[in-house]
């Protein structure tokens, strides 16, 4: 899977020994700049947009989200939590199933809460009347899955063949229908408009019967409304289109787009050795601090990496050394790398487009560190350090 992302952006003028390592660099500039830009095609739409916390979910930033979008989508009660506890605006969970003892504080929580199956919100009606007749204020939905695939990878793809995310669209009745105030749907991963407009196509088909009746759609996430060739004027023109023609309010869902090379993972060299090419140890891991590298695959961007090549290298510059985490797993390796010069033992380094999904994924597996988090301003270069992890954060999630 190749990134579309990986503008170095300000950091390119970055010192990397200003921090730990490893370590976590947001830049609250390219965050607003995101922010920005979501917030204009918000307003020019008529739409609403909120952060996908599943994504990107540093709260210490969250009163810079709250200056400029809606609010957040929450993945389960714990992201719910979080959200009504540091961000503003609208919460909108959804989960894959929920369990009945956590149902009745989501709906607490939640303005919207989405469910996979209507069958599951028959199931859970009791609870659901219960929190109504209690004064609680909020929507159901229902997610979809509209059979249509456009997902690069099967794993990443909520329309791949059996998915059990969504429910399919040509099973939906009137009767379904009848349950619910809104559709969901969230079938794209850092992709632009044209996935979109062919999803819509087909699931317009099927949703027709219900325009008018239907309160909201919500289209999710995976729109890479912030990389710089998004279409993001046809954008515009779509979503405005679209609520004309189903006469409902419209929502998207950005995860990515909130924090796309917004942070880098700074890392250090640990140790060199050769086994039929260049192999440096570095104390990044693949498995434990990016794990998509793994999962997707995927091959990280790194911040002054020379071009691959083919051919013979530039005279003075290193040939290609392979990274590979500080962990026990033989696959714990994030790829191929051509240094400006060197690798040498303690030199830094830093792999871009990090702050979403990576930092919210990481695990202590064989007790590796945690990376630092730190946020910068690159306009004004103020730097704080927002959290280091230490042994007893290792120590007290095990038992």
């Amino acid at each position: 899977m190749e990134t579309r992302a990986g503008d170095p952006g300000a950091f390119a003028h970055f010192d990397l020994s200003r921090v730990d390592s490893p370590a976590f660099v947001v830049d609250a500039a390219r965050l607003r700049q995101n922010l920005s830009i979501l917030a204009d095609v918000r307003d020019r739409a008529g739409v609403k947009v909120l952060a996908a916390l599943k994504a990107f979910s540093m709260w210490s930033v969250a009163p810079i989200v709250g200056e400029y979008l809606d609010g957040v989508c929450t993945s389960g009660l714990w992201e719910a939590r979080l959200a009504s506890e540091f961000y503003d605006g609208e919460i909108a969970t959804y989960c894959a199933a929920y369990k009945p003892e956590d149902l009745d504080e989501i709906l607490r929580l939640s303005d919207h809460v989405i469910f996979n199956s209507p069958q599951q919100i028959i199931r859970c009606s009791a609870i659901i009347e219960a929190a109504r007749a209690r004064g609680e204020s909020f929507d159901i939905g229902l997610r979809i899955n509209p059979l249509h695939p456009e997902g690069e990878v099967p794993r990443y793809d909520p329309c791949a063949p059996h998915s059990r995310l969504g429910f399919p669209i040509d099973q939906l009745t009137a009767e379904h229908m009848a349950l619910v105030d809104g559709i969901h749907m969230h079938t794209l991963c850092e992709q632009d408009l044209e996935p979109l407009k062919r999803t819509w196509d087909v699931a317009f088909d099927y949703l027709e019967p219900y325009f008018g009746e239907i309160k909201w759609i919500n289209l999710g996430g995976g729109h890479h409304i912030t990389r710089a060739d998004y279409q993001r004027d046809e954008l515009v023109e779509f979503l405005q289109d679209l609520k004309d023609d189903t006469g409902a309010e419209v929502y998207l869902e950005p995860g990515e787009a909130v924090a796309l090379d917004a942070g880098i993972l700074v890392g250090t060299v640990l140790d060199l050795g050769e086994n039929g090419m260049p192999v440096a140890i570095v104390d990044i891991s693949a498995t434990c601090h990016m794990p998509d590298v793994i999962e997707a695959p995927y091959r990280p961007a790194m911040l002054g990496e020379l071009p691959q090549v083919d051919t013979e290298v530039d005279e003075g510059a290193g040939g290609a050394v392979r990274l590979g985490g500080p962990s026990c797993l033989a696959g714990d390796v994030i790829g191929d790398y051509r240094f400006p010069s060197g690798p040498a033992v303690g030199q830094r380094f830093a792999f871009l487009d990090q702050a979403h999904y990576s930092m919210v994924k990481t695990t202590t597996f064989n007790g590796v560190p945690l990376p630092s988090i730190w946020l910068w301003d690159s306009e004004t270069d103020s730097l704080e350090c927002i959290k280091r992890f230490g042994y007893e954060d290792f120590r007290d999630r095990l038992s």
